[in-house]
């Protein structure tokens, strides 16, 4: 009998293992506010902390990043104003530039982590990189695209999706509104499933999205401006479908000094961990497993 691909909807093995792979639930308090974090793999091996976009939260990444968990100390973050971390009166991309190191020196890992994050993550990662660039090994940037502004930040702003949280009788009735910013073709069915539950809170009335509206609001440093300042090693990745595109990806790779490789996820959407995760995961590991043997080019003599 073939193995399970998870075409017919049904989890496959490798989401079963990651899923069954339960994360330890931290706390870290920075700048006035608590973070949660979740953590997978040995204490003191060498880190990574996985960042989520906006309106998501660290569970969007735990069917994932357990497979790194073998040879990395892993975390995934709930930023300010996103899942079970809390509320800030404002959010500053230096204050979650400041939680990303937070939870890195909380979660019992070895020192310069490798910071990785996807569309408005891979931004703070961006920042983190640019405030704290001598305390990390390298940042993965996930089709974050440095041109214009993150999705969802956009859409907030034109107000024609995030708007006050709207409250649902239960969960399976909100589970059938559960969408992405972007949507795109295909997703997981299961992946879905395990970020949509992830997502939400009991509150009076029924349940409703954990994240603050608010998080949209206040204007932040453009990405652009913060890129070539950026300390450390640099990766990035593009979902073939996804937002930045090859001619998005050629601007952002002349302002890193045309020095940080830039790598295409085939057949993936804007949100590629939830339709293509598998390539996701290799692409990661190959990338780190030549970090761990090679040393970064710091300058580029082209011709």
């Amino acid at each position: 009998m073939a193995p399970n691909d998870g075409q017919d909807g049904t989890p496959p093995a490798w989401f079963t293992t990651a899923l069954a792979h339960e994360p330890d639930v931290g706390r870290v308090e920075c700048n006035g506010c608590e973070i949660n974090f979740l953590t997978w793999g040995p204490a003191g091996a060498p880190g990574l902390v996985f960042i989520h976009g906006g309106a998501a939260h660290a569970h969007w990444w735990s069917h994932l990043v357990p497979h790194l968990a073998n040879h990395y100390r892993v975390a995934a973050l709930d930023l300010s104003g996103h899942g079970d971390s809390g509320r800030r009166e404002e959010y500053l991309l230096h204050d979650w530039a400041d939680e990303v190191l937070a939870v890195a020196g909380a979660a019992d890992m070895a020192t310069e982590p490798v910071v990785i994050g996807h569309s408005m993550g891979g931004f703070v990662s961006i920042g983190t990189a640019a405030r704290h660039g001598d305390q990390l090994r390298g940042i993965i940037i996930l089709d974050s695209p440095v041109a214009a502004p993150d999705p969802e930040t956009e859409a907030a702003r034109r107000g024609n999706i995030f708007g006050p949280l709207k409250v649902y009788p239960d969960v399976e009735t909100a589970l059938s509104r559960f969408r992405t910013v972007p949507e795109q073709d295909h997703y997981l069915p299961y992946v879905m499933d395990h970020v949509g539950r992830n997502s939400l809170r009991t509150i009076d009335g029924g349940v409703s999205w954990k994240y603050d509206p608010e998080i949209f609001i206040p204007a932040r440093s453009e990405p652009r401006v913060l890129l070539p300042q950026v300390g450390c090693r640099v990766a990035l990745f593009r979902a073939e479908h996804g937002l930045v595109t090859p001619e998005i990806g050629e601007y952002m790779y002349d302002l890193l000094g045309r020095i940080a490789p830039v790598v295409e996820i085939p057949e993936a959407g804007h949100h590629l961990m939830l339709d293509q995760p598998l390539l996701l995961l290799t692409a990661l590991r190959t990338l780190l497993a030549d970090w761990e043997h090679s040393s970064p080019i710091t300058s580029w003599g082209g011709g």
